[in-house]
């Protein structure tokens, strides 16, 4: 009987070894989760169970790795993590860059920069570093000059010439693509953009460059990038499938950054 209980402590010890190890991560849909459904099979084959959990919004993701309820999150550009780690104080490590999403200018009222008019309405993002970034584009665009024109984190308030007088309005991301049939355009981040139907290489009238320093980044906290199975997600982004995958799947409208 004693050497019957040893061999099943033994048996379980040994599934035990062998179970697959849960790493959860919390992202945007498009393309983020789809990239991730991309590398959920190599990993599986190395003993882990990628776990993802689609959100909707710009903050959640980041409070849930910070309070260790995500062990990482894939959704954000380096810019909007420095800021956010800013203003938050939050327990956020960046693991490791992935890809570009070129914001850009679209319409449904416009068929050229050209066409737009005086007095026109014009919506951005309404947090900080996406506002800034969608400022920046209509300055590269000429149609406002900044202060600074660099300043990465700029408000409406910063314009220093708008010939134009063009009227800015700030709304939430996930919004802009639905503003478009009210307003006469709005500087849409590219998975938003995506996710609404818009292909951002035919159907934006302004886009940035390829170039862009927005990495989209995967991030996690203090104690989850020490993980092996970090590691190895990494490694599984950052491979010529992925980035074969980014360049056949967007055509363009991403961008690989490794």
């Amino acid at each position: 009987m004693k050497k019957l209980l040893l061999s099943v402590a033994a048996l379980a010890l040994s599934f035990s070894s062998n179970a697959a190890e849960t790493l959860t991560i919390g992202a945007t849909p498009v393309p983020h989760v789809e990239i991730l459904e991309v590398v959920k099979p190599d990993l599986k084959s190395q003993g882990i169970d990628l776990k993802i959990v689609e959100f909707n919004d710009y903050v959640q993701p980041n409070t849930s790795v910070s309070d260790k309820l995500l062990d990482l999150n894939f959704f954000q550009h380096r810019p909007y993590l420095d800021s956010f780690i800013k203003d938050h104080g939050s327990d956020l490590v960046e693991v490791g860059g992935i890809h570009i999403e070129p914001i850009g200018f679209y319409s449904h009222k416009l068929k050229d920069l050209k066409d737009l008019k005086k007095g026109a309405t014009i919506a951005i993002p309404n947090d900080p570093t996406n506002g800034g970034r969608a400022l920046l584009l209509l300055q590269t665009a000429g149609l406002i000059t900044l202060e600074d024109p660099k300043a990465i984190s700029a408000t409406p308030l910063d314009i220093k010439e708008n010939k134009l007088n063009l009227n800015i309005k700030e709304l939430e991301a996930p919004q802009l693509p639905r503003s478009l049939d009210d307003i006469d355009a709005a500087i849409i981040n590219t998975n938003y953009a995506i996710d609404a139907g818009l292909n951002p290489l035919k159907d934006a009238l302004f886009i940035e460059n390829a170039d862009s320093p927005y990495v989209n980044v995967v991030v996690g906290n203090s104690q989850s990038v020490k993980k092996d199975s970090v590691k190895a997600l990494l490694k599984a982004l950052q491979s010529d499938k992925v980035k074969k995958f980014i360049n056949d799947k967007y055509n363009g409208a991403v961008v690989a950054a490794f």
